[in-house]
C-alpha cells in the first residue's frame, strides 16, 4: 500500500462489527484521510507564440485593423503589456527570450547577417547562442517538462546550439532569419538553401507546406505523441509571419483588397487612435513622421497599387497566423489542456523596413529568382516586402521600426494569459516597464522552478537577469523594475539605457544622427520631445550608465561608415554571390574555351582556304 492511501475493509466484514467498532473505524478512516497530504497542484503547460516582425499595433487588441480574433481572445483572457521591450532585430531577442540573459552575454552582440568582419569571434559576438547560457527549455526539462520547438530558431546551426542541443526534446527548426512560406527554399537574396532541421538532422518540408500551418501541425503532433506521459510541456511556437518574404494564401490576401488604398500616413494615424481607444497608449499622445516615410500622393497610381497590394499581403499573412493560433488553442481545449496552460504572445521586434526592391541590384536579383509582377505579390514564388513607409505605419504610433533603437523597433505587443488561474487578471493592461529577459524567469516561477543564478548542472553559466512579472499579472504591483535601476542595450551601434520613465537613445545612420537623445517614454512614447537640454543632469547620468553597461558587456564600437542594411548586402555578397560566381567559373571558363577554340579553328580554315 502506498503512503497516504487508506485500506478498505472487505465488504463481508462490516456486519460482524459492533456499532461502536464501526464508529471507531469510521473515525480512524477520517483521521487517516485528513492526515494524507493533499495532491500538489498540476504544473502548468507553457506555450510561447512568437511572431516575426510584427509592429506594435498589428494586433487588434493593440489598436490595429488586421483581423486577429484568436490573439485578441488571449488578450481578453490575460494581460496586455503596454510598455514591453525587446531587441531591434530577431536573433538577439530570441536569445534573451530563451535565456533571460542579455543578448551580448548570450553571444548575440550581432547577427550573422549584420555583423561586420571586425567583430566576428570577439567576446559576445559569436553571432549564435553560446555555451555560457542555458535556456528555459534546459531548466524546465531538468524539472520534468516535455520541451518542444517548431519554426524559426535563428540562434545557430551547430549540433550544440540547435534547439535539441539547448534543452528541447523535439524540434523542427529553421536556423536562418527567414525562408519561403510555400516552398522548401530560402530567401535567395541571402541564403543558398533553407536550413530546416528536425531533432538536429537535415529535414524536408511536405508538398502542401505553408509555414504557419505546418509549424502548428508539427507542434500538435509533438504534444500529442507524448501526452500519455502525463508530464507538462513547454511549446515554443515560432512563426515566420511576417518576415520577408511576405506571403499568404490567396483568400487571406483578398480579404484586405482595397483596405490600404489611402496609404501609410492614413494608416499610421488610424492606428494611433486605435491604440488610444484600446488603452495601450495615453490619450493626446504626439507622434512624428519618419524622414524615411514617403509622400503617398506623390506616387503614381501603379506605384500606389503595388504598395497597397504588399500591405494587403502583409495583413493576410498575419490573419493566417492568427487562424493557426486559434486552431492550436482549440486543440488544447478539446484535449482538456487549455485551462492549465500559460500562453505568451509577443513579437521579436517592430515592423520590417528593409525592401529588397529598393536598390537596383537587389531588384534585378529578385526578378531573376522570383515572379515580381505586382499582381503576384504575396503569392507563391514572389518576394514581397512592405518597405519603410508602411513599416512606420505598422509600428504606429511609435517612432522607428526594426533595427532601430527607437520605440518602434523595441516596443512590441506582449500578452500573457493563464485562463484557469484565478490569481492572474483577465482583460488587464500592465503599464509598468517590462523587458524580454523577464519572460523566462516569469515562466519558470509559474512552473515552480527556481531560475538558475549562475550555476546549472554543475557548471558556471551566465546568471539570469530578468525580473519575475507575476506581480503585474496578478495586480499585486504596478512595476517590477526599480525606478533607479538602469537597463542597457546595444545592437549594430544603436544603443539605449532605460531608467525609470526615461530612455537615453542613439541611432546610427540611416536611422538617426548618431547622437544621444533623451525621452520620457511614459508621457511621450512617440519620442517627439528631446529632453537632453531641459534635463542635463539626467542626460549626463544616463550616459554614464551606458558607459558602465558597454564596458561590462564588452560592447565594441562600430567600424566607420557602418550601417546595418548595407552590412546585410556586404555579407550576402561575400557568403552567397561570390561562392555562386565561383561555382559558375568552370562553366564560364569552359564556354570561353569553346568560343576561343572555335574562333582559332575558323581562322585556320579560312587561311587554308585562301
Amino acid at each position: 500500500m502506498r503512503k497516504g492511501q487508506t485500506k478498505s475493509l472487505p465488504v463481508d466484514a462490516s456486519p460482524r462489527l459492533t456499532a461502536a467498532g464501526r464508529v471507531l473505524i469510521a473515525a480512524a478512516l477520517l483521521l487517516a484521510t485528513a492526515a494524507a497530504p493533499a495532491p500538489s497542484p498540476t504544473r502548468p503547460n507553457i506555450v510561447i507564440l512568437l511572431a516575426d516582425d510584427w509592429g506594435f499595433t498589428d494586433v487588434g487588441a493593440y489598436g490595429g485593423e488586421i483581423a486577429t480574433p484568436n490573439i485578441d481572445a488571449l488578450a481578453a483572457a490575460g494581460t496586455r503589456f503596454a510598455n514591453f521591450h525587446v531587441a531591434g532585430s530577431c536573433a538577439p531577442t530570441r536569445a534573451m527570450l530563451q535565456t533571460g540573459v542579455s543578448s551580448h552575454r548570450a553571444g548575440l552582440g550581432n547577427m550573422p547577417e549584420t555583423i561586420p568582419a571586425e567583430h566576428r569571434g570577439r567576446p559576445g559576438y559569436d553571432a549564435q547562442l553560446n555555451n555560457r547560457v542555458v535556456t528555459i527549455a534546459d531548466q524546465l526539462r531538468a524539472a520534468g517538462y516535455r520541451t518542444y520547438l517548431t519554426g524559426k530558431w535563428h540562434l545557430g546551426n551547430r549540433a550544440d546550439n540547435l534547439p535539441t542541443g539547448k534543452g528541447y526534446t523535439h524540434a523542427f527548426a529553421l536556423g536562418q532569419s527567414g525562408a519561403d512560406n510555400f516552398e522548401e527554399k530560402p530567401n535567395l537574396l541571402l541564403y543558398d538553401k533553407a536550413a530546416w532541421t528536425e531533432d538536429g538532422r537535415p529535414a524536408h518540408l511536405p508538398g502542401d507546406y505553408y509555414s504557419s500551418r505546418f509549424i502548428t501541425d508539427k507542434m500538435i503532433q509533438y504534444i500529442d505523441a507524448d501526452r500519455a506521459s502525463g508530464k507538462p510541456f513547454l511549446a515554443s511556437v515560432n512563426f515566420l509571419a511576417n518576415h520577408i518574404p511576405v506571403q499568404a494564401p490567396d483568400a487571406d490576401i483578398a480579404a484586405y483588397k482595397g483596405r490600404y488604398a489611402a496609404g501609410w500616413t492614413a494608416l499610421r494615424a488610424a492606428r494611433a487612435q486605435g491604440a488610444i481607444a484600446r488603452g495601450v497608449m495615453p490619450a493626446g499622445l504626439a507622434t512624428v513622421t519618419m524622414n524615411t516615410t514617403g509622400d503617398w500622393n506623390a506616387l503614381t497610381p501603379a506605384q500606389r497599387a503595388q504598395r497597397a497590394r504588399a500591405m494587403e499581403a502583409y495583413a493576410g499573412m498575419a490573419t493566417a497566423m492568427d487562424r493557426e493560433i486559434g486552431r492550436f488553442v482549440a486543440h488544447l481545449k478539446a484535449t482538456g489542456q487549455y485551462d492549465n496552460t500559460i500562453f505568451v504572445f509577443l513579437s521579436d521586434n517592430g515592423g520590417e523596413a528593409i525592401d529588397p526592391m529598393a536598390k537596383p541590384f537587389n531588384a534585378a536579383m529578385a526578378h531573376l529568382y522570383y515572379n515580381q509582377n505586382p499582381d503576384q505579390q504575396g503569392r507563391p514564388g514572389s518576394l514581397t516586402a512592405i518597405g519603410t513607409s508602411f513599416a512606420s505605419a505598422v509600428s504606429s504610433p511609435l517612432r522607428g521600426y526594426k533595427f532601430t533603437a527607437s520605440e518602434g523597433g523595441l516596443r512590441v505587443p506582449l500578452i500573457i494569459a493563464w485562463p484557469g488561474h484565478a490569481g492572474f487578471r483577465q482583460g488587464a493592461i500592465a503599464n509598468g516597464f517590462a523587458h524580454v529577459t523577464d519572460v523566462a524567469p516569469t515562466l519558470l516561477a509559474a512552473a515552480g522552478v527556481t531560475p538558475q543564478q549562475g550555476q546549472f548542472a554543475g557548471r558556471a553559466v551566465e546568471p539570469m537577469t530578468g525580473h519575475d512579472l507575476t506581480p503585474l499579472l496578478t495586480g499585486a504591483a504596478a512595476a517590477v523594475h526599480p525606478a533607479d535601476a538602469a537597463l542597457g542595450y546595444e545592437l549594430s551601434g544603436n544603443a539605449v539605457v532605460f531608467k525609470g520613465d526615461l530612455k537615453l537613445v542613439k541611432n546610427l545612420p540611416p536611422y538617426g544622427d548618431a547622437g544621444w537623445h533623451l525621452y520620457d517614454i511614459v508621457r511621450d512614447p512617440g519620442e517627439t520631445h528631446d529632453l537632453a537640454a531641459a534635463r542635463p543632469g539626467n542626460f549626463a547620468a544616463l550616459q554614464t550608465d551606458y558607459a558602465a553597461y558597454a564596458k561590462a558587456e564588452q560592447v565594441l564600437p562600430m567600424p566607420p561608415g557602418y550601417a546595418a542594411p548595407h552590412q546585410v548586402e556586404i555579407n550576402a555578397m561575400q557568403e552567397l554571390l561570390i561562392p555562386r560566381l565561383l561555382r559558375l567559373l568552370p562553366w564560364v571558363v569552359g564556354a570561353l574555351g569553346l568560343v576561343v577554340g572555335g574562333t582559332v579553328a575558323w581562322r585556320r580554315r579560312r587561311r587554308s582556304n585562301s
